[in-house]
């Protein structure tokens, strides 16, 4: 397993395998790595030729320096779950001075107005964060396609509109949430929780599932106060935000359309750890 830790390696590397037209996918992560990062790596191990997974706490797209701080930081054991698919694989983990050099601070991103809705309301600047990240990345690993998980659909939508700014050609590919046996969305969030915290969190997707089946028959306003007065029922959960909108404008729905495509989107705290999660409704 070859682990990087500076730009210039992996531009040496990146150099040699462009030369010789193979394909790069590529894997962002902040680490604290789980079976849902390893499906997005075995989703780019099948369909590439070469494989880089990033692996840095992005201080930029954190609004909350105790969150920044507590969150995982477990290099070792990351880089023994990415060789359970294969030790070909590249680890770039970067210090924030190596990816930053002379000021940690984030660029001004218009994402036509994506960045305004659900997370961006509650989350000042975290957009232009991953931003950030992400053009310093994609322009260093120069990758053919880049992975990313489903349970973070605005971040997905806003990546691809990223890609389209910078006029990069990259193809950004969206994989299915990976879930517990209880139907918990998989997070490193989730390694926090007690283990009576974790079985309740459960609710969130439970709840999630009965809100698809009643839009089939309910307006979109009527399942967003059916599920709100759900979790105010629940006392171990605060909900931050529960919202239902167009998959493209990310534009909360306030009519529903036969030809449009709509998610409904959860935010919840539980033992004061953030949680989020979201499914597809028609």
């Amino acid at each position: 397993m070859t682990v990087f830790n500076t730009k210039k390696e992996v531009e040496t590397l990146v150099t040699s395998h462009k030369a010789t037209k193979k394909t790069i996918g590529f894997v962002p992560t902040m680490g604290a790595l789980h079976k849902g990062h390893l499906s997005l790596i075995q989703n780019a191990f099948d369909e590439n030729d070469i494989v880089f997974v990033s692996i840095f706490v992005n201080p930029t797209q954190f609004d909350n320096n105790a969150d920044l701080d507590k969150y995982p930081r477990t290099l070792d054991a990351d880089v023994k779950l990415i060789e359970s698919i294969s030790d070909d694989i590249i680890v770039f983990a970067p210090s924030a001075n190596e990816i930053y050099e002379q000021e940690i601070t984030s660029k001004e991103y218009k994402f036509d107005g994506l960045e305004f809705e659900m997370e961006g309301k509650h989350r000042k600047g975290h957009f232009n964060g991953v931003g950030t990240i992400l053009e310093i990345l994609f322009k260093l690993v120069l990758p053919n396609k880049a992975y990313f998980g489903e349970k973070d659909f605005q971040q997905l939508q806003i990546v691809k509109k990223l890609t389209q700014k910078l006029k990069l050609d990259l193809d950004i590919v969206g994989c299915d949430i990976y879930r517990e046996d209880s139907g918990l969305a998989m997070s490193s969030r989730n390694e926090r929780l007690s283990l009576l915290a974790r079985k309740e969190a459960a609710f969130i997707h439970k709840t999630l599932l009965a809100a698809k089946e009643k839009f089939g028959t309910k307006s979109a306003k009527e399942v967003t106060e059916w599920v709100t007065k759900q979790f105010a029922k629940n006392k171990k959960f605060n909900l931050e935000y529960v919202e239902i909108a167009n998959i493209d404008t990310l534009k909360t729905v306030k009519r529903k359309s036969k030809n449009k495509k709509y998610r409904i989107f959860i935010a919840a705290f539980i033992e004061n750890i953030r949680l989020i999660d979201n499914i597809a409704l028609n």
